[in-house]
């Protein structure tokens, strides 16, 4: 006797235990998938079964495969099975249903009939009228042209008047959907990983980046390894990027990325592609009292000190204005890189004028001779003539008068 009350009381707190709510929403694995009906295991004693055409696309294809995870709401036993549902389909649905789906909100599918003041006629079950505002259309407002002639998802928010009066909400759907994406989202991202994103908007300071449900943002001094007066001349809405994740504040939704730390840094190879005694052309980006900034690539930039700037033309200069513009191209000499410090000190020796398109690029050094006369030489030669001169005067007036 004591047995079978066991047993009894057992076998229904088992019972007790399997028992869903009509509407509970639960994750389930799919474990088989036939011609009509879809079977999953829901964690407990049985296998619940939701009807095939509630996922086939206009071809008749699933957004799944056996083994996959799908958000399904249970509706009901019937027949000794467990029937589930991943919302109240088009065309089989009647007001009764559509008012159990409101209780229980269970997702319902309906089409963008029209648009009419203030939102839009949705048709759901194919017959039954209901209104969506545009506030309750997405996460974000779009042009209603967009959403007409569509099927979406909806979440009944009231219904009255025996099904007379229909308020639906898709905004829900896709909340719902969204938040499950960003948590996904945070546990799969850290700092220093590479990710993939599209640009989603553009601001003076940077661009925020789509990462697939969050978003990031690209500082605009991490945009490029040169200098970026406008971030729209380097990115555009839509643009797809691959950046560095720099930083994650989960208490203020932020993360900051970096697209230049994915790409290579110029200062890796600065050694082999300047070095030390090479001639190059750069174009003045900055100019300051002591000397003027040269760049000679995207993120490499050399100085010129002023002391260094006027010995083309032979003098001492107070300011580097006097002998170049932000803008001008010049022909410099490396005279010498360190990389740990990112610095490169560059000079304009006698050999060296501005460049001009006319002047001739010979690349044997024998050319840059016959091109260029060092102004030491010039002054040489002037300055031997004067005093071969003055020299002459002088031995004429050392000589004793006769």
């Amino acid at each position: 006797m004591e047995k079978d009350s066991f047993e009894s009381m057992f076998e229904k707190s088992y019972v007790d235990f399997d028992r869903f709510e009509p509407g509970q929403k639960i994750e389930a694995r799919v474990v088989k998938i036939t011609s009509d009906h879809i079977f999953i295991d829901i964690g407990r004693k049985g296998e619940g079964v939701i009807d095939r055409r509630e996922f086939e696309d206009e071809g008749g294809k699933l957004p799944f495969t056996e083994g996959q995870n799908i958000d399904v709401y249970f509706r009901g036993s019937s027949g000794g099975e467990m029937r589930f549902t991943s919302r109240i389909g088009r065309g089989n649905a009647n007001s009764a249903q559509l008012e159990e789906a409101w209780r229980n909100q269970i997702p319902v599918e309906g089409y963008v009939e029209k648009e009419i003041k203030g939102g839009y006629e949705v048709k759901l079950a194919s017959t039954i009228r209901s209104f969506c505002p545009y506030s309750q259309m997405g996460l974000n407002r779009a042009e209603a042209a967009t959403h007409i002639g569509n099927r979406y998802n909806f979440i009944i928010t009231d219904y009255s008047e025996k099904g007379r009066n229909i308020i639906v909400s898709n905004r829900l759907i896709e909340q719902e959907k969204a938040d499950k994406e960003k948590e996904a989202k945070r546990s799969s991202l850290s700092v220093g990983m590479a990710v993939r994103g599209k640009v989603r908007n553009i601001k003076e300071f940077g661009a925020f980046v789509d990462l697939g449900g969050i978003d990031g943002m690209i500082p605009v001094s991490e945009i490029s390894w040169g200098q970026v007066d406008k971030v729209e001349d380097v990115l555009s809405l839509g643009q797809e990027v691959e950046t560095v994740i720099m930083a994650i504040d989960w208490s203020r939704d932020r993360i900051t990325l970096s697209l230049r730390k994915a790409l290579d840094d110029p200062w890796d190879s600065v050694m082999s592609k300047y070095p030390e005694g090479s001639r190059v052309k750069g174009t003045v980006t900055r100019i300051q009292p002591f000397g003027a900034f040269i760049a000679l690539e995207d993120g490499i930039e050399g100085l010129i000190h002023v002391s260094k700037l006027g010995r083309n033309a032979g003098k001492r200069i107070k300011h580097p204005r006097e002998v170049c513009s932000k803008g001008d191209v010049l022909e410099i000499i490396v005279e010498s890189v360190t990389p740990s410090e990112r610095r490169i000190s560059l000079t304009m020796d006698e050999f060296v004028a501005p460049v001009t398109e006319d002047v001739p690029k010979g690349e044997n050094p024998e050319d840059w001779a016959k091109e260029y006369v060092p102004v030491k030489e010039k002054q040489s030669e002037g300055l031997g003539s004067f005093g071969e001169l003055f020299k002459a005067s002088l031995e004429g007036k050392s000589k004793p008068r006769k």
